[in-house]
């Protein structure tokens, strides 16, 4: 059974998407950003850039593994499962520079995008501009792949579509409009569709069933109290 370090944050959900698509064996052991669980000795043991998730694999090949960084996550998983990631040269490289493009920019970008307009303790105006117009920007890149197929990798449903779909559900807090990219919204509802997406939805609301972030909540989120 897999060990699993998640909090429901678009990254967590990338990874219990997958668990529940390829019915994997897995444990929660909820790391809450929240208060700072990210910064326990035993979690950065396992995720050095106190960041979740992270995975422990008991039965990996040559004993225990433990990995950080949620693409890597989701790289190990298809490739010890052989799903959702496709085995011929060209299939796989397609699929994998889609999740690097996530990993490199959509995430990234979607993330400041969250911070500047919902977490700062400023409103700036240039920043919030900024990131909202470059999200719009990787929404287009997105739009026009999907206009040319059902999903990322152009041959089927694969770890790329779902380490993107996590970033596209807070699609209003980001202040965009899935009206200006149909087929953005045709994928998105697809998979919004998929039992096994619906349910890893459903843990997290219950893994995290708090209020909004406190004052305190917000510093370790952001890392003020992140030791040095």
């Amino acid at each position: 059974m897999f060990d699993l370090y998640y909090w429901p944050t678009p990254n967590g959900h990338k990874i219990t998407i997958f668990m529940e698509e390829a019915s994997l064996p897995y444990r929660i052991l909820p790391v809450n950003i929240g208060r700072g669980d990210q910064f326990k000795p035993d979690f950065l043991a396992i995720a050095p850039n106190n960041r979740m998730p992270a995975l422990v694999d008991p039965e990996a090949e040559g004993g225990p593994l433990s990995l950080f960084e949620s693409g890597a996550i989701l790289q190990y998983l298809a490739e010890k499962t052989g799903r959702f990631l496709p085995r011929d040269t060209p299939g796989r490289y397609r699929t994998l520079q889609w999740l690097y493009w996530q990993m490199a920019g959509l995430g990234p970008m979607a993330g400041q995008n969250h911070h500047f307009a919902r977490y700062a303790p400023e409103r700036i105006p240039y920043a919030i501009d900024r990131y909202v117009r470059e999200t719009a920007r990787l929404y287009g890149v997105l739009d026009r792949r999907l206009s040319v197929c059902e999903f990322l990798n152009g041959e089927g449903y694969s770890i790329a579509d779902m380490a993107c779909y996590p970033w596209i559900v807070p699609y209003r807090d980001q202040q965009q409009d899935l009206a200006d990219f149909p087929h953005v919204k045709r994928w998105f509802d697809v998979l919004a569709a998929r039992p096994a997406v619906q349910r890893a939805y459903a843990l997290g609301s219950q893994v995290n069933a708090g209020g909004p972030l406190d004052e305190e909540a917000r510093r370790h989120l952001f890392g003020a109290s992140a030791p040095r």
